[in-house]
């Protein structure tokens, strides 16, 4: 419908040469205006459509999954809680929240296999809103490991600044953070964002027993256009490509 538009306009326009310049100039700017509006009633649209998500966390396989998820965004496994500030934490968490920070996810689960219930804390800046600038300086979220203890307290095992983009990171679509998921000794962070080109990333770590650490196990990405979701280009990273990188080593931020 909206083409048909463009095209009566644009042909009223051919058959009125003798228009003042005020006429033409206001019937240009009403053909622009009309373009922009179909442009966002596309991205719109799109939008309904749920980003590709992958499948990254797995029991012990290296199997990836890429699909569109019609019904779900994430991995059915632990889904984490949003925007909690540390006031409505219990003392065994907020304890670790620094001044001048917030509570931006909060995600239980196994992570080192000890069948005891261990936690990952997303952080925020307070104000990041107005105060991160994605180019010149990004405001860092904290990504806090915390393995729980026997009585029921939690220790802080792991940290790393880098793990999360910033809230000004994923373009027009706003806040590109998502999700963290946790299964088995894996964990992953979830992020989308974009424009007219959306996009997704992945970042999983694994458990290593051995070492009692986590390190990166795969970095997984897709691009799609907003006109065309079901047309994904997938890149999926795994050790082969980036060796062995340690969890509190890892910079979400760093070019390849």
């Amino acid at each position: 419908n909206e083409q048909v538009i463009i095209l009566v306009i644009g042909t009223s326009v051919e058959a009125s040469p003798r228009l003042g310049n005020v006429e033409v100039i206001l019937t240009q700017l009403l053909r622009q205006t009309i373009f922009i509006c179909f442009f966002f009633l596309i991205s719109s649209c799109a939008q309904k459509k749920k980003p590709v998500v992958l499948n990254a966390v797995k029991d012990s396989t290296d199997t990836v999954e890429t699909k569109l998820e019609d019904d779900t965004v994430g991995i059915e496994m632990n889904p984490g809680s949003h925007d909690q500030g540390s006031t409505d934490l219990p003392p065994s968490l907020a304890q670790f929240v620094p001044e001048g920070y917030s509570i931006l996810d909060t995600t239980p689960g196994d992570l080192n296999l000890d069948r005891h219930p261990d936690m990952i804390l997303v952080l925020k800046k307070n104000g990041e809103e107005t105060t991160s600038d994605v180019i010149q300086r990004p405001e860092k979220r904290p990504l806090l490991v915390l393995i729980g203890q026997e009585d029921h307290t939690y220790k802080l095992v792991a940290r790393n600044d880098n793990t999360v983009y910033c809230i000004d990171c994923g373009g027009i679509m706003g806040d590109p953070f998502m999700d963290v998921v946790v299964r088995n000794g894996y964990f992953s962070i979830e992020h989308y964002g974009g424009s007219a080109w959306r996009w997704t990333r992945t970042i999983t770590f694994r458990y290593i027993p051995a070492d009692d650490y986590w390190y990166l196990h795969k970095d997984g990405s897709s691009s799609f256009h907003a006109s065309d979701p079901e047309k994904v280009s997938t890149t999926i990273k795994t050790t082969k490509d980036f060796g062995k990188i340690p969890f509190d080593k890892f910079d979400i931020y760093k070019e390849d």
